[in-house]
């Protein structure tokens, strides 16, 4: 399959490529443990909390089958998998990354119901209506295509299905220097054509259930700037003393925007129209 990605797409997943080789370090799966609860290598901010709230959210069992879009390293969608015994597809572009959690499956016994498609979330490969349930945590404010992956999400899903994610967003009604900060610090392609309740209603998704995650969010970027605090030296041995002190200022901005209330982080529960 060809991948119809844009020079900064392209170069964004790059990136990754090498941010996922150095997420299974012991100092890194260290931090994630303190920050999210978690070792997976994941690179979103979906908590142990949050993924067993989709769990209930997403209504799975293990009869399910489960989609997880931008699933990286394979977090939560292996957690849940091993949770709650449902059958897990997990899709992502960087293949190092699917890599690590197959190899992570089968270390957890889960070979058998966690597979790996490497594909953009905007052109699924999958026919229609080939699952129960979707998730995506913080994917959609790292892409360009966010109508095209909504649209996608709705083609592959049974009638009776539900999709539950969440995604960053810049805080309505900023001026522009408080915009511009928050594009700073936020992920690369944060900014959306319309908010993401006109997004899904015009791609066919009915929310069913919202939720405001940002003061969990920026507890969780609290505990990421004390975490890096404490490891100092060992993410110096690890990254270099420059990298790592830039990687320390850009949490410390990021989580002055968050309690300066530039962002919001959401939860949405869509079904089908």
């Amino acid at each position: 399959m060809a991948f119809c990605c844009t020079e900064s797409e392209l170069a964004l997943r790059k990136r990754f490529e090498g941010v996922y080789e150095r997420t299974q370090a012991p100092i890194m799966q260290t931090i994630e443990r303190r920050v999210c609860g978690c070792d997976f290598g994941g690179n979103s901010w979906t908590s142990k909390d949050q993924a067993d709230a989709l769990i209930r959210l997403l209504r799975l069992g293990p009869d399910s089958d489960l989609i997880d879009l931008g699933a990286g390293t394979g977090w939560p969608g292996i957690y849940i998998a091993k949770t709650c015994s449902c059958s897990v597809t997990l899709v992502d572009l960087p293949k190092i990354g699917l890599q690590i959690a197959l190899k992570r499956a089968e270390e957890e016994g889960l070979a058998d119901r966690v597979s790996s498609r490497i594909a953009d979330a905007a052109d699924l490969p999958f026919s229609e209506g080939s699952f129960d349930a979707i998730s995506h945590s913080d994917l959609l404010c790292c892409l360009i295509r966010k109508r095209a992956v909504l649209q996608q999400s709705r083609r592959i899903i049974r009638n009776d299905g539900i999709m539950a994610f969440t995604v960053i967003s810049v805080a309505p009604d900023l001026s522009k220097i408080p915009y511009d900060r928050a594009l700073v610090n936020a992920p690369e392609f944060i900014e959306s054509e319309e908010n993401y309740r006109v997004l899904l209603d015009e791609t066919g998704w009915a929310v069913t259930e919202w939720q405001d995650l940002t003061g969990e969010y920026r507890d969780s970027c609290d505990r990421q700037v004390s975490a890096d605090i404490e490891s100092r030296e060992e993410l110096a041995e690890l990254l270099g003393t420059v990298e790592s002190n830039v990687r320390l200022a850009k949490w410390r901005s990021k989580l002055q925007a968050i309690k300066d209330g530039l962002f919001v982080r959401e939860l949405f529960v869509c079904q089908p129209m």
